[in-house]
């Protein structure tokens, strides 16, 4: 019996419906030949593995694709139009809040400058920023958002909140008063999809109206930050960057020695906290799906 479920990793007989033909791949090497793919109706995406969306292509009888990350954006060109997406909202929520929470103290305590310094023997102390105090910025203002407001209010700070639209009743401004906020923000916060409107978000304008030392953080997507914009600043803007525009980096680019600039190779939402949370997730998905009942996550694609 062919598969009718792609997945990226063996699950145990008693966790899914019986008698349920499952394939696994994990994009890393070839994935199952083609031929014996053609029955295959729910694809289950492996996690940060690019090329695993091209086996989109070899899946003739798809109609669900479930996606282990919030962003889709990577998908939509290899997506038919009769196939449902689901994406993998909320399970990265605490994982990347945690990661952005410690790139914005690594930048405001110097961790990296006294790791250096641990490197080369060298004893000199000296005070640093603080968190305590800030006012912070979160431009996206989502799960993940919300998420990483949770654990920056502990730490006695001031947190403003931007998304798309502005929600008054809850506090949130819309991304069109940004011009207002910027400028009186210490630590910026994005955590944005890569959208035609999010597309170099922050450039020389926003950079402009910036305070000096001010920091910025992504744990959204690379393309919101103009790079050259960035760069630019140097040092004036400090930035802690889990992703980057482009991605990989190239050992050649100027962002790797730029002034100011903290990096980490998009690794915010791939923690041990996310992996039993989408095991969890993916299972219950699949019995749904089984059962005939709607999933959860449905993507609606304008």
């Amino acid at each position: 019996m062919k598969p009718r479920v792609l997945m990226p990793w063996v699950v145990a007989p008693d966790r899914l419906p019986a008698e349920l033909p499952v394939a696994v791949y994990d994009g890393v090497g070839d994935p199952p030949a083609a031929a014996d793919l053609t029955e295959v109706e729910l694809y289950v995406m492996p996690y940060g593995r690019p090329g695993a969306r091209d086996v989109i292509r070899s899946l003739p009888s798809l109609r669900v694709v479930q996606l282990l990350t919030a962003g889709y954006d990577n998908v939509l060109p290899v997506l038919p139009a009769t196939v449902e997406l689901h994406n993998g909202t909320g399970l990265h929520d605490a994982s990347t809040a945690e990661h952005a929470l410690a790139l914005i103290l690594a930048a405001q305590r110097e961790l990296p400058r006294w790791a250096n310094d641990q490197r080369e023997r060298r004893w000199r102390p000296e005070y640093t920023r603080s968190l305590a105090d800030s006012r912070v910025l979160i431009v996206g203002y989502g799960n993940i958002g919300r998420a990483i407001e949770a654990r920056l209010l502990p730490f006695e700070t001031t947190v403003t909140k931007v998304a798309r639209r502005a929600r008054p009743a809850a506090g949130v401004h819309s991304v069109e008063e940004l011009p207002e906020l910027i400028p009186a923000a210490d630590i910026v916060v994005l955590v944005l999809p890569h959208t035609s409107q999010t597309q170099g978000l922050f450039g020389p304008a926003e950079f402009a109206l910036m305070p000096d030392d001010a920091l910025i953080v992504n744990v959204g997507r690379g393309p919101a930050i103009d790079t050259a914009a960035l760069l630019a600043q140097n040092g004036r803007i400090r930035a802690a960057l889990d992703v980057v525009e482009p991605e990989p980096l190239p050992a050649e680019h100027p962002l790797w020695r730029a002034p100011g600039v903290f990096l980490t190779p998009h690794i915010a939402g791939g923690s041990a906290t996310f992996v039993p949370r989408a095991h969890r997730f993916v299972e219950e998905q699949v019995r749904r799906w089984a059962l005939g009942q709607p999933l959860a996550n449905l993507v609606e694609i304008d």
